[in-house]
């Protein structure tokens, strides 16, 4: 029995906010979306161009309060061939979040608050 990735789900308030806010710090494009018959829901896929993995996006039409993320332990994390533009980049936009400094990554925050682990790939 074989498994693979296929995808990642984050429920988010404003849909159209969050595919801008993935496009623009992370290249990341809309490949599929779903829309409920009755309205009651869209899923919105974002992929990189690069592997087969998706982040699926998941708006709720009745839902009007921010999800409680906890604590934030969870995350997504996603590699850069070019991490100093990609730190630049990010601050520019004012979304990094947290940095650790001694292992080389940091974190930038979404619209809704769930944080992206940004790593450099290794040399």
């Amino acid at each position: 029995m074989k498994f693979n990735f296929d995808h990642n789900n984050f429920n988010v308030l404003d849909l159209e906010k969050s595919i801008a806010f993935y496009k623009e710090a992370l290249g990341f494009e809309e490949v599929r979306r779903h829309n409920a018959e009755d309205g009651s829901f869209i899923l919105s896929f974002l992929g990189d161009n690069q592997t087969g993995h998706k982040l699926e996006l998941t708006w709720l039409k009745d839902r009007k309060e921010p999800y409680n993320l906890g604590e934030n332990e969870f995350h997504l994390a996603v590699k850069t061939d070019d991490f100093d533009a990609a730190y630049a980049h990010h601050k520019e936009m004012g979304c990094i979040c947290y940095e650790n400094k001694p292992m080389g990554i940091y974190f930038i925050n979404d619209p809704d608050g769930y944080w992206v682990e940004i790593l450099p790939y290794k040399k």
